[in-house]
């Protein structure tokens, strides 16, 4: 694994409590973890279960011992370390976004599907299509429950920076995320929309907006959250999106990505309407999905709220009994079984590096379309002189 931080944890959690409570045909070893100071990697290696650490990530693939390359670094240097793993003959899984641009992306998916012929495999880490509830949803709009799409309107709120002396971050600096509120939480809505509907989105009209332009700078080591230190520095990326968007099959979606919702720590909402029915989830309580069935008699009609920890239900079996609710770190876990199961069968693990590119396209046309104000009318404001 490259990279140790937050990211670094939740998917090394991942990596040791996947075999425990899934029977899988390979058993992952946790060979080395690398970073770039020499204390602080090996101080990671020995919290989140490594057996070595390194400072250099390059001699990672060298390594005979080493099958896959876990990439958990920020996204200016996926491409980087990605096309190397892959060319040196080791399986990837790359955080998301895939890259910081589609440039970059488009190599990337090129890389993979020449590896995927000899039998190397990669995988981009959109891990909240292991949630359960959403894993579900998926089930029931291909079932036809849903009948055809209409709507699809989803949004990714958080509140982290909403405190204008909230510290800078490299999640705030253009050169190292590529974006900001768009590719760092907005890519796993666009990603969920197009996973549960099983559409493309093909058209979209965005506006993008940063609040705060100048913050404090962050101290070393800092974290996700970071802690304010006295110099200041320059914010690079947006602190909010808004899009409209066409699908596919039809339908029209509104999407909305921020970390000033104040209140909102990691409120992912989705709500599908469709002929038939509707599903609604909020990740802030993500062992629930919402469903309703057009179908029910008008007596009866209403959101039927369905707790998502049954055997039957998607990754469930393996856990707690039923009511007995599932947490954030559950889908990383998820997403390292499906990975070593594909793996083990020499299949495709989804999503791809393919399906990474068609989100980072999609973000892609959102930045133009905010860019050059496409598709966007002024509304006049003329004042109208009343007596």
């Amino acid at each position: 694994m490259i990279g140790y931080s937050f990211m670094g944890a939740a998917h090394s959690q991942a990596w040791r409590v996947a075999p425990r409570f899934f029977d899988l045909p390979l058993a992952p070893e946790m060979t080395v973890v690398a970073g770039r100071t020499r204390s602080a990697v090996e101080a990671a290696a020995e919290r989140l279960g490594w057996a070595e650490a390194e400072t250099d990530w390059r001699r990672l693939l060298e390594r005979p011992d080493v099958d896959l390359v876990d990439i958990c670094t920020p996204g200016s240097t996926h491409a980087e370390i990605a096309l190397a793993a892959l060319a040196a003959g080791k399986h990837v899984l790359c955080e998301k976004p895939l890259a910081n641009s589609v440039a970059e992306a488009e190599e990337m998916a090129a890389a993979a599907a020449v590896a995927a012929r000899d039998g190397v495999l990669a995988m981009v880490g959109f891990t909240y299509r292991r949630v359960p509830a959403l894993s579900f949803a998926r089930q029931l709009v291909a079932e036809g429950r849903l009948g055809t799409i209409r709507h699809v309107r989803a949004q990714y709120l958080q509140d982290w920076i909403a405190d204008e002396e909230a510290p800078l971050s490299w999640r705030l600096d253009r050169e190292k995320a590529g974006s900001g509120a768009l590719g760092d939480i907005g890519a796993h809505v666009v990603d969920l929309a197009q996973f549960i509907t099983g559409e493309r989105i093909t058209g979209v009209s965005g506006l993008l907006e940063t609040f705060v332009h100048e913050r404090p700078v962050a101290t070393e080591h800092a974290g996700l959250h970071g802690s304010a230190g006295s110099e200041r520095g320059p914010v690079t990326v947006d602190d909010a999106a808004v899009f409209l968007a066409r699908f596919s099959g039809g339908g029209i979606g509104t999407f909305e990505a921020t970390r000033f919702a104040w209140g909102r720590k990691n409120a992912i909402r989705l709500e599908i309407n469709g002929s038939a029915g509707s599903l609604a989830f909020d990740f802030e309580d993500m062992n629930v999905l919402h469903w309703f069935d057009a179908a029910d008699e008008a007596r009866l009609a209403g959101f039927r709220r369905i707790v998502v920890t049954e055997p039957e239900h998607p990754y469930a079996a393996a856990w707690w009994p039923p009511g007995h609710g599932l947490g954030y770190e559950h889908g990383f876990t998820h997403q390292a079984v499906d990975l070593v199961r594909s793996l083990a069968a020499g299949e495709q693990p989804r999503p791809s590096f393919a399906d990474g590119l068609v989100v980072q396209r999609v973000l892609d046309a959102v930045e133009r379309s905010a860019a050059a104000d496409s598709i966007w009318t002024t509304v006049p404001t003329d004042t109208i002189q009343e007596d």
